[in-house]
């Protein structure tokens, strides 16, 4: 079977303040395009079809479109909620997305309801598919509160993965089973997660990609042929027990990512056959790029299908980013570049260098405007004991 792999869409995507409606519109059309011309059996959508939890009228409208069009295509189109989506919305769009034959999963369902986790299908060439379909799970959602004041940090970095893991375990049980017919099944996973050692597109939410989010690729199953991640821009093989990988974003969502090659995985897979994947660019979005010099420089610069951060190289003065925006349009982010700034670290440990603590924290309290009566006092107090102590 062919599975077509992409996510993080992120569409409503707002950049320094320039709106990409346009640019979505004609990467998802693309994406499209890609989807007839490809043939697939199966569309994966890994999360984050929206770069916000209140997506506004044109980016649902967009979304809904390029699901229905994927459809169109033959394919059997499964999407699940990346943590940017807001999946209580996603499930209530449920209704529309089975009319339209589109297995939408947005949040994790009661414990009761965890079997609608499993989706099931038959190739028109007669190859049965199971696929084990995890929006982002939310670190509150998974460790109840109580437990967290409990636990440390890394026990409860530690108790996330488990639970990932034991999720896996079960809702992928099934994959040790042959089909109804005796023959072998082609099993399949896709979530929304940060994997241990996975690099980073640049553009991701960092809360909900470092901090006690990340799990070991050890959570997948040796028995899966393939498993689609989402929520990484950055397309890339991941060293698993089966076959993984990230098929990273279809357009480059900020400038951390002007590095990426945007695309979508097209993976050939069956049940005795290992998976296969190569990347298809998505070339329809502009380029991010980042240019830096003097004005003079500047004015040499020729990249009109490009959104430009500029770091000029010219002493801080009033009307400059107005001079950098006549010479260069596009240009959404205007900085100094910082070898231009003065260094003032070593300036402030001279300042501190000599002085004690008291009188460190005297100065801070001075330039907060803190007044307040004894507050000197109680950390002249703190400062003795723990002295003592040590």
């Amino acid at each position: 079977m062919r599975i077509l792999h992409t996510s993080d869409w992120h569409v409503g995507k707002v950049l320094k303040g320039r709106n990409r409606h346009e640019e979505h519109i004609r990467v998802l059309a693309q994406v499209v395009e890609i989807a007839r011309a490809e043939r697939p059996d199966l569309v994966i959508v890994a999360g984050d079809l929206y770069d916000t939890a209140a997506p506004t009228a044109d980016a649902t409208r967009l979304v809904t479109r390029a699901l229905s069009a994927l459809r169109k295509t033959g394919a059997r189109v499964v999407a699940i909620g990346g943590n940017h989506d807001n999946g209580a919305a996603l499930d209530a769009l449920r209704p529309w997305a089975d009319a339209a034959g589109i297995e939408l999963r947005g949040s994790f369902p009661r414990a009761e309801d965890v079997g609608d986790l499993l989706i099931e299908g038959i190739t028109e060439g007669g190859e049965r598919w199971r696929l084990v379909a995890l929006p982002f799970l939310s670190q509150r959602l998974a460790i109840r509160a109580a437990e967290m004041y409990d636990l440390t940090a890394a026990e409860a970095n530690q108790t996330y993965a488990d639970l990932v893991a034991r999720l896996i375990a079960k809702l992928s049980a099934s994959f040790a089973e042959p089909g109804p017919d005796g023959r072998g099944v082609v099993n399949l996973l896709t979530s929304h997660l940060t994997i241990v050692g996975a690099s980073t597109g640049g553009g991701e939410r960092e809360a909900h990609t470092i901090m006690g989010y990340a799990v070991p690729a050890t959570v997948f199953p040796p028995n899966a042929h393939y498993v689609a991640l989402g929520h990484l821009h950055r397309a890339q093989q991941i060293i698993s027990p089966c076959p993984t990988r990230y098929s990273g974003s279809p357009l480059a969502v900020d400038f951390g990512e002007e590095e990426n090659v945007s695309s979508v995985a097209i993976v050939d897979v069956s049940a005795d056959q290992a998976a296969r994947v190569r990347d298809v660019p998505v070339t329809s979005a502009l380029t991010l790029r980042t240019v830096r010099g003097t004005l003079e420089q500047l004015g040499t610069v020729n990249l009109p299908d490009a959104w430009l951060r500029v770091l000029v190289r010219e002493t801080p003065r009033p009307g400059l980013r107005e001079d950098v925006q006549e010479l260069l349009p596009n240009a959404l982010e205007v900085r100094i570049d910082p070898d231009m700034l003065p260094d003032t670290s070593r300036q402030r440990s001279a300042e501190r260098a000599g002085r004690s603590p008291r009188e460190l924290f005297g100065d801070y309290l001075d330039s907060r405007g803190n007044a307040e009566e004894g507050v000197r006092e109680l950390f002249d107090e703190l400062y003795d004991e723990v002295s003592s102590n040590q």
